[in-house]
């Protein structure tokens, strides 16, 4: 795809932008429309069930693995250099992080991305929630809380100055990852069949990983004809949401993917809801709803940041690229939202919110 009469008519940092919002875009009408949230899929794997939720979120992950991977084999992506893979990664943030992200998400009632999604839909407890998220993001990226990110992802860190790949650590050949990628597609396609899923939910949720291929797929067409360098990206929420409240409040911000992104997913949900006639506003239920809201946010937003990404971008993002700290933080999402679940008495929280 040739890009230069785009670039020459509005510039680098435009277009970047832009490619976020077409990115988010896809992303918030499919997440809207398929109901995708890692915390609904890990709630109902804690209560003993294996139907709609996981399915769901395992077509997701799938298709973004599918994807990228047949893109890289293609040779029409390169994800070496991608920001998740060309920095060290932190084991010990990627533990701690995912653990905190975890069960930040189900005292939440949602995901970091869930989140957008609602509050893009009328949703208020889901937009306050958000907001927190955002703040306590930017909070761990440069502000009070950096420190102590700084030191507890510098406990374990990965060797050779970059993020692990995990087919090459575990000498795979890169073919391993597709393959891997159909294995999990397949079983979500079982899933799906018993817990009768519909076919346009089916095509949204694997919406949701198309959208993460379109991310890597832009960002990378852009770094190879831009002047300037640019980062490999995609889908991801704890970052791009502290840059988007930075760049609302102080107007000497740039633009940039993050930038798009998130307006993009607000965009896209709104516009799905719209047409579905699912746009109602919500509040809190109540005062312990209200405090479990406000505190599921804070670990979120920290956590996300500590472990490299939040639910999407490492779970979804980070994962179809088979970065080690990122499949590991995935891991201890799962586990920091099945064992909040559990300690809460899986009462009270439907798994569907």
């Amino acid at each position: 795809m040739d890009i230069v009469p785009l670039l020459d008519r509005i510039g680098e940092s435009p277009t970047a932008a832009l490619f976020g919002l077409i990115t988010g875009v896809i992303f918030g009408i499919a997440a809207q429309r398929s109901r995708f949230c890692l915390r609904a899929a890990t709630v109902e794997f804690a209560r003993g069930h294996m139907q709609d939720k996981v399915a769901v979120w395992l077509l997701t992950f799938s298709t973004a693995v599918v994807w990228v991977q047949g893109a890289q084999l293609s040779g029409i992506l390169d994800t070496r250099d991608a920001r998740m893979m060309a920095v060290p990664g932190s084991w010990s943030g990627a533990v701690i992080g995912g653990l905190l992200f975890g069960a930040g998400m189900v005292l939440a009632r949602g995901c970091s991305g869930r989140l957008l999604v609602l509050a893009a839909t009328g949703n208020l407890r889901s937009l306050v929630s958000g907001l927190i998220f955002a703040v306590t993001a930017q909070m761990a990226m440069t502000g009070w809380l950096a420190p102590l990110r700084d030191r507890l992802a510098a406990l374990w860190i990965t060797s050779g100055g970059r993020n692990m790949d995990l087919l090459s650590a575990l000498h795979l050949p890169r073919e391993a990852g597709l393959v891997i990628g159909l294995v999990i597609a397949l079983i979500a396609l079982e899933l799906s069949r018993r817990s009768n899923i519909g076919a346009p939910r089916l095509f949204f949720a694997s919406g949701v990983g198309f959208a993460a291929a379109v991310g890597y797929g832009l960002t990378y067409t852009l770094a190879q004809s831009a002047f300037d360098p640019v980062q490999i990206e995609s889908l991801t929420f704890t970052g791009p949401s502290a840059n988007t409240l930075m760049f609302v409040l102080d107007r000497n911000q740039g633009l940039e993917f993050d930038i798009g992104l998130v307006p993009g997913v607000v965009l896209g949900a709104f516009l799905s809801a719209l047409w579905a006639k699912e746009l109602s506003v919500q509040g809190f239920d109540g005062p312990t709803p209200m405090r479990n809201a406000i505190i599921g946010a804070f670990l979120m937003g920290f956590g996300g940041m500590l472990a490299g990404g939040c639910a999407i971008g490492a779970g979804v993002s980070g994962g179809s690229i088979f970065a080690g700290t990122a499949w590991l933080a995935l891991l201890c999402m799962w586990i920091g939202g099945m064992t909040t679940d559990r300690l809460l008495g899986g009462q009270g929280v439907p798994a569907h919110i």
